[in-house]
């Protein structure tokens, strides 16, 4: 693995892997997210992907499709339950099957390609402000706890429970989750989640977030949580019902 960027005593900057085998790509991305100021690393296949992960904790992985050995939505996988920073997938697919694929095992994001710099720099900000609790999905509660029944929703430790049993989310699962249980018992409106949770706008087609509500159901119905409160408002948006 080799190491771009910045020195060591810039801690505080934000580490990225990079998994792309187009050599070219990859310098692309490296030489312009490292004029941002990002500490930057890459591989180039799929089949040491998931150690290197596992192993640095990168803030966020930019994580292609298509790559030799293991593919994006298998490392995908393989590292999702273990690794609480955000996946940001990209993909030459114009398959809604393989958006839908990539979502459902946790990645956060996609940018397809050809990649606009600047769309994908965006893209890394928005995830990088959930990762710090920079979200537009906090309130004037920050620090205090949400109960909506028997679910929990810890605003400073980031944590959600049901009946005391923590139910692992990832960093955009539990920042959608926030903002429906600061809106309980109200609709809160696709466009809104788009622009406050995800940091882009709704496209009117983009499946994505149905995907994440999706996920966070299953979740929590696996932890004993009544699933049917949670639900989706056709053509609107999403509802955390309070009662």
């Amino acid at each position: 693995m080799l190491i771009y960027g910045l020195s060591a005593m810039d801690t505080d900057k934000a580490h990225l892997l990079i998994v792309e085998d187009d050599d070219q790509l990859a310098e692309l991305l490296i030489e312009y997210l490292g004029q941002q100021g990002f500490e930057l690393s890459r591989v180039a296949s799929g089949d040491v992907a998931a150690e290197k992960i596992l192993k640095t904790r990168p803030d966020l992985v930019i994580l292609d499709l298509m790559l030799p050995g293991a593919n994006g939505l298998d490392v995908c996988r393989e590292v999702r339950d273990s690794y609480s920073g955000s996946i940001l997938m990209l993909t030459a697919s114009q398959s809604e099957a393989d958006h839908v694929a990539g979502l459902e095992l946790g990645a956060d994001d996609f940018v397809n390609k050809p990649i606009e710099p600047r769309v994908l720099l965006a893209r890394i900000r928005a995830q990088l402000r959930r990762l710090n609790g920079g979200s537009d999905a906090k309130s004037d509660d920050e620090g205090g706890i949400l109960r909506v029944g028997s679910l929990q929703v810890d605003i400073a430790s980031r944590d959600v429970s049901v009946e005391g049993e923590l139910v692992p989310l990832t960093t955009m699962e539990f920042d959608v989750l926030l903002r429906l249980a600061l809106e309980a018992g109200s609709v809160v409106k696709r466009d809104d989640l788009y622009t406050q949770v995800m940091g882009i706008e709704y496209d009117g087609i983009d499946r994505g977030m149905d995907v994440h509500v999706s996920r966070i159901r299953r979740k929590l119905q696996r932890a004993g949580f009544d699933s049917s409160r949670l639900k989706s408002v056709r053509g609107v948006g999403y509802l955390l019902a309070s009662r």
